[in-house]
């Protein structure tokens, strides 16, 4: 039976004390719930131990082949350059080494899920609102921001898949640095848009300087408007979901099994107000916009690629 490959988690890196100590429990949890493979953690900068150093443990038990994962919720310069650069640079000081590389965690069902449960509980914090009460709710969901379009991009993603289905009034994004609008203007334009009741939601997996910026910016925001009803959710956090997911994506790694953006698709898993879709076959179908028939294949092709993908 072939050894399989070790698991290596490839983390921002934070210049929070307490935001390091998590990725690194995180990595230690991971290790104890897979016993049968070597489990490392590094980071890309600000925090020890390097990404170097964690390659450097695996190579030292024996290690030949592993997966990296890079624990991050969207695919930014790091994930992008970053990690593969660092990577690249470890299979030269270490020769004979292999590694398959995955994919960053993205708005993943299991995710979106504790997003919720993060909403409730600063919704229950009030005291006397039943969780399902969420009509007067928006949400205005921080991501880290980014130089790369396509990075802020999967944010707005994640703030629509939180919407769909959920009873929000309504899901806004913003961003702490690098990409606009920032927290103040976020919570501005809810306002704009008609919110009395906002709930500051921090897209990040843990506690670390961004987060507590995000709600130091949230809590100024609110004493400058005493009439908005302004409430801060916790970060993601290591919840079980989050190390099932971590998981998810080194087996994807390990079978070469990097799909499409199927972990928010229809067809395969049950989302709020869709789970009728699920499992549904797919036809051909016929935009009634066209001019002519010649799109509807190439549209019914797509789902049904789709479709065998999963």
């Amino acid at each position: 039976m072939t050894t399989p490959p070790a698991l290596l988690i490839a983390g921002h890196g934070t210049r929070d004390d307490a935001g390091a100590e998590a990725f690194r429990d995180f990595v230690r949890q991971l290790g104890a719930r897979h016993p049968e493979l070597p489990v490392a953690g590094g980071f890309i900068e600000l925090s020890p131990p390097p990404l170097g150093e964690a390659v450097t443990e695996l190579v030292e038990q024996g290690v030949r082949r592993f997966a990296a994962v890079p624990l991050m919720l969207v695919s930014a310069g790091h994930a992008k350059g970053d990690i593969p650069a660092a990577l690249a640079r470890e299979k030269e000081r270490h020769p004979g080494i292999s590694y398959t590389y995955g994919r960053p965690l993205g708005p993943h069902p299991a995710l979106l899920n504790v997003l919720e449960r993060r909403l409730d509980e600063a919704l229950g914090s009030l005291g006397g609102r039943t969780p399902g009460d969420r009509s007067d709710v928006t949400v205005l969901l921080v991501g880290r921001g980014s130089t790369d379009p396509d990075a802020n991009a999967e944010v707005h993603k994640a703030a629509r898949l939180l919407w769909e289905g959920r009873g929000y009034a309504g899901v806004e994004t913003a961003f702490v640095s690098l990409a606009a609008p920032d927290v103040p203007s976020g919570l501005d334009r809810c306002v704009r848009l008609g919110a009395r009741r906002v709930v500051v939601l921090p897209y990040f997996l843990f506690t670390g300087i961004l987060p507590d910026r995000v709600r130091h910016q949230t809590e100024g925001w609110a004493a400058a408007h005493p009439e908005v009803e302004v409430l801060s959710a916790d970060v993601i956090g290591p919840e079980p979901e989050l190390l099932d997911l971590v998981w998810e994506r080194y087996e994807e790694a390990v079978k070469g099994d990097l799909r499409m953006n199927c972990d928010s698709c229809v067809y395969r898993i049950a989302l709020p107000g869709f789970e009728d879709k699920v499992g549904m076959p797919q036809q051909p179908h016929f935009h009634p916009d066209d001019d002519d028939h010649h799109h509807g294949h190439g549209h019914g092709h797509h789902h049904g690629a789709h479709s065998h993908a999963h």
